[in-house]
């Protein structure tokens, strides 16, 4: 008998089900998170009797045969790829991203991360940087003496001076895309490295190519339905409950068959 295997992985997939939730619910609050869903895939099977095989009784081809499940394994923890709402902030270097699009940010060791969290901040040297104080990879420096910032919708950067009355424009902020989003890899942060289930990065002007539009002084909003995931969390907690009356039945039925003996 194999219900109590069977019943363990499905404890275990319930299990991890219920952290994935926790870690939503967690970031219900994070600038720009994206849900995370757990998903998973029924295991192998026992072939007791192959469909299409010919009865050793009537000699007739079995209609579906006998095949015996071994339980649930988990196949994956993907993002779920949607456009958060956005909120003011009034913040001058905060950008939210509308449609498509990740803002590419520079590591200290040099290679690159991409995140579409766009709360951004100027360091001593008037570079714009994340909260973290990583470079944007646009290079885009902001002057001491600037009085006021205006970020257009295709990325493009102004700043007005006093004594001024046009401004100077001192940089453009891309975009960066992916074929395959969920293949990213989180790094914790809000911020993703490619993959090669990703596909290639590919950086282009906002506006074009299908890449998204920025807002600016609004944020994404963290992705999170808290009504959602409760119900969710609610499901796994009854999953969970039924597979391991599944367990305590098995060893009632091993105890009963003990005591036959």
């Amino acid at each position: 008998m194999n219900a109590l295997k069977i019943a363990a992985t499905g404890m275990a997939a319930q299990q991890m089900r219920v952290d994935v939730i926790a870690h939503n619910i967690a970031n219900m609050s994070t600038t720009a998170y994206a849900p995370r869903t757990a998903e998973f895939a029924d295991l192998l099977y026992i072939q007791k009797q192959t469909p299409g095989a010919l009865s050793s009784q009537t000699g007739e081809i079995v209609p579906a045969g006998i095949q015996i499940g071994m339980g649930v394994r988990p196949t994956s923890v993907s993002m779920q790829i949607s456009q958060g709402a956005v909120s003011p902030t009034g913040g001058d270097l905060d950008l939210a991203i509308e449609g498509r699009g990740y803002f590419e940010i520079t590591m200290p060791a040099g290679d690159a991360a991409f995140t579409r969290d766009g709360h951004f901040n100027r360091n001593a040297e008037g570079l714009m940087v994340t909260s973290d104080g990583f470079a944007l990879a646009d290079n885009i420096t902001v002057p001491n003496d600037a009085r006021q910032i205006e970020i257009s919708r295709d990325g493009e950067v102004t700043v007005f001076f006093d004594n001024a009355t046009e401004g100077q424009v001192i940089g453009t902020i891309s975009l960066t895309t992916f074929a395959n989003e969920k293949g990213l890899q989180a790094l914790g942060g809000n911020l993703f490295r490619p993959t090669d289930a990703s596909g290639t990065p590919l950086t282009g002007q906002p506006g074009t190519d299908g890449v998204g539009f920025m807002r600016q002084r609004y944020l994404e909003d963290s992705g999170v339905d808290v009504v959602e995931e409760i119900t969710e969390l609610i499901e796994a907690q009854r999953g969970y409950e039924l597979n391991s009356k599944v367990i305590s039945a098995a060893d009632e039925m091993y105890s009963t068959t003990t005591r036959m003996r």
